[in-house]
C-alpha cells in the first residue's frame, strides 16, 4: 500500500466519499497537508484527515476505507503512518473520537488508544474521545 499526502488532484475522489466536510474545507485541509491518501495497486482505497484540537494536538477527524478495502490491514497501516508523521513533527499525543455504537472504538483500543472522555450531542450516540501517547 502507498500512503501519501493528498493533493488538489485528489479532490474528486475525496469529495465523492467524504460527506462530513464541505469542498472548501476539504481543499483547505489538503493545502495544510492534513489529508493522507491510501492507494493499493494504483487504486484509491481510503484516506485519513486530521486537524488540531486546541490548536496544538493532532486530532484524527476521519479515517475511511472504501468498502472493498476493509479488513485488509489498510486502516492500521494508515493510522500508524499518520502517527509516525506526527512523531516526526514532535507531537507527543494524538487524539480521535468515535460513536459508541461503532466498532471503531475497539480498533483504536487495539492500536493503543485509551478512552479519555466523551459527550452527547443531541440525539446522536455517545461520542467517545480517545488519545494515545506517541
Amino acid at each position: 500500500m502507498l500512503i501519501r499526502l493528498a493533493t488538489i488532484e485528489d479532490i474528486n475522489n475525496l469529495e465523492e466519499h467524504d460527506k462530513h466536510i464541505s469542498k472548501q474545507e476539504l481543499e483547505n485541509s489538503i493545502r495544510l497537508n492534513r489529508v493522507y491518501v491510501a492507494e493499493s495497486n494504483g487504486n484509491f482505497v481510503g484516506w485519513l484527515r486530521y486537524n488540531l484540537f486546541w490548536d496544538n494536538t493532532p486530532f484524527m477527524n476521519m479515517l475511511y476505507l472504501l468498502e472493498n478495502s476493509r479488513g485488509k490491514g489498510f486502516g492500521k497501516q494508515l493510522v500508524e503512518y499518520w502517527e509516525n508523521q506526527m512523531r516526526m513533527q514532535n507531537y507527543e499525543i494524538v487524539m480521535t473520537s468515535t460513536a459508541s455504537d461503532e466498532y471503531a472504538q475497539h480498533f483504536y483500543n487495539k492500536l493503543g488508544y485509551s478512552t479519555i472522555g466523551g459527550f452527547l450531542l443531541g440525539e446522536d450516540p455517545y461520542e467517545i474521545i480517545l488519545s494515545k501517547k506517541l
